[in-house]
């Protein structure tokens, strides 16, 4: 069996999204590849168990997949020079771990977290490793965010010179990578107008979930009213965003709109709450705002173990699917498709062309308009508070549920990326979208 190396950052039991991804991923390609996974000991949270404190590398096998977890140190992450820290930790450690790896592997996957980071350990590892005739193994690279453009978009970080630097170094990732994986019809434009010419193969293939796990449950499902029960949200019409509660969101700036419905009922009588479950670095900030506003229709509510994300999910009428204005092309919400499976209808703040946006568009499955357009965001949360437990907002979640049923499927997305490995090639010629997306959003109102 071929020998596959990934390297994944983070990885079960974090609950960071992509290290959810990466774990359906390896556990799937299990029937293809011998998998070997390369991640930090479990510390998305920025805190580190005792049992993960001592060693030099931690080596785990988990449900059918070695595990090597290398070790960094705790951070904060509200504080820049703690997270770099961590992550240039991570770098330098897994280069170590890779030195060590002395069996063969055929095959190096990575993914675009930490920024550029993972992206340089991908083109170490094929540097390093060697199959078990001596050849360089692929080098398959996983965008799912690109960066400095990301990092570009939200102001995170001004020097030019620096930002010019960084984008040197990605695109020397992609041009060292067999084949460039990325997970939307907008991010393979923004990979191949990264070049001039000769721009390196892309495919896409969508993020997913696991349609088996999340599904619509009634609202009187035991469990769901207990989740309800337990925060304060029994007959409420809720409207939540559940995620990283972070940088590329502008929730900031969708805080002050949230402001503006204090004391909202809907028609049957419902106080109208918006639910934030998940945590992130802008997170102290938000509750600091609600705070100082004496906003009482916003609860916060920590993360939510995978197996409960089910409840949690069908807990939330409406469901925020966000991101900052200039993340088009660079960045894709995965939440969405947890939504869809839901069976959700989603109030969205996407640009216009990409991906989600798109997905939205084609199934009718919610209202969307451009990011710092608050006008229109306020009016759209309007509408669905006044279509509270309506057919129209049922039939939103059922269109976007059928539709990632017959085209979004975990099984069909993983058994893409063991063809994309196997031959690139045939990825690269099956791919459809790019340069020929034509759905544009509706904006304003349904109908």
């Amino acid at each position: 069996m071929k020998k596959l190396l990934i390297y994944a950052h983070y990885y079960i039991p974090d609950v960071a999204s992509t290290g959810q991804i990466l774990r359906e991923l390896a556990e799937g390609m299990r029937d293809e590849f011998d998998i070997t996974v390369l991640c930090v000991v479990p510390s998305y949270t920025g805190t580190i168990a005792t049992e993960y404190q001592e060693k030099r590398i931690y080596r785990e096998d988990i449900n059918g997949v070695h595990v090597l977890r290398v070790p960094v140190p705790e951070f904060s992450k509200s504080s820049k020079k703690s997270r770099i820290k961590n992550i240039v930790a991570y770098f330098f450690n897994a280069r170590k771990a890779t030195r060590e790896l002395k069996e063969p592997f055929d095959y190096v996957f990575t993914i675009s977290q930490p920024p550029l980071m993972g992206g340089l350990l991908g083109v170490y590892g094929k540097k390093k490793l060697r199959t078990a005739d001596g050849k360089r193994p692929a080098l398959f690279y996983n965008i799912q965010d690109l960066n400095p453009e990301q990092i570009m978009a939200v102001g995170y970080f001004g020097n030019k010179l620096a930002l010019k630097v960084m984008m040197a170094i990605d695109k020397y990732s992609c041009r060292k990578s067999d084949l460039v994986i990325t997970v939307g019809r907008d991010l393979v434009d923004s990979v191949r107008s990264r070049f001039k010419k000769n721009p390196p193969k892309v495919a896409m293939i969508n993020n997913w979930i696991d349609e088996k796990e999340i599904y619509p449950l009634p609202a009187d499902h035991p469990r769901v009213i207990e989740f309800r029960a337990k925060y304060g949200l029994v007959d409420k019409f809720v409207v939540m965003y559940s995620g990283n509660i972070g940088l590329y969101y502008d929730l900031e700036g969708l805080i002050k709109v949230i402001e503006q419905f204090k004391g909202a009922k809907t028609p049957d009588g419902r106080d109208v709450v918006f639910a934030f479950v998940g945590a992130g670095s802008v997170l102290d900030k938000l509750v600091m705002y609600v705070k100082e506003h004496g906003m009482n229709n916003t609860a916060f509510i920590p993360y939510q173990d995978k197996a409960d994300l089910i409840y949690s999910l069908n807990a939330g009428d409406v469901h925020w699917c966000v991101n900052a204005k200039g993340i088009k092309g660079v960045s894709c919400p995965s939440k969405y498709y947890g939504l869809a499976a839901a069976g959700k209808p989603i109030l969205g703040v996407l640009e216009s062309g990409s991906e989600v946006c798109c997905l939205i568009d084609e199934t009718q499955g919610g209202l969307v308009c451009e990011p710092g357009d608050y006008e229109q965001v306020e009016k759209n949360i309007a509408w669905f508070n006044e279509h509270a437990g309506s057919p129209e907002l049922e039939e939103m979640g059922a269109r976007s549920r059928a539709y990632l049923v017959e085209h979004l499927t975990k099984d069909v997305s993983i058994r893409k990326y063991k063809e994309a490995i196997i031959s690139p090639d045939t990825a690269v010629e099956n791919m459809t979208g790019g340069n020929e997306m034509t759905a544009q959003i509706k904006r304003g109102g349904y109908g």
